[in-house]
């Protein structure tokens, strides 16, 4: 298992990653083939950037008590 991010700036680096992934796969679909299965993949990358988001959150909150 990896390290926690808990550095605000990896924090961001992270997303930022993420996102930029999101984006990459997200231009390369071609709207014509796209299928249900495709929309969903897409669907579950952002809510995994989300709930990376809130974790991310939580630890700032947890750390600042």
């Amino acid at each position: 298992m990896s390290k926690s991010i808990t550095n605000k700036d990896q924090q961001v680096t992270y997303l930022k990653e993420r996102l930029h992934i999101f984006m990459e796969v997200l231009d390369s679909i071609d709207p014509e083939s796209t299928e249900l299965d495709d929309i969903d993949r897409l669907i579950n990358m952002v809510d995994d950037i989300e709930d990376k988001m809130d974790t991310f959150k939580h630890r700032s909150t947890s750390t600042e008590e």
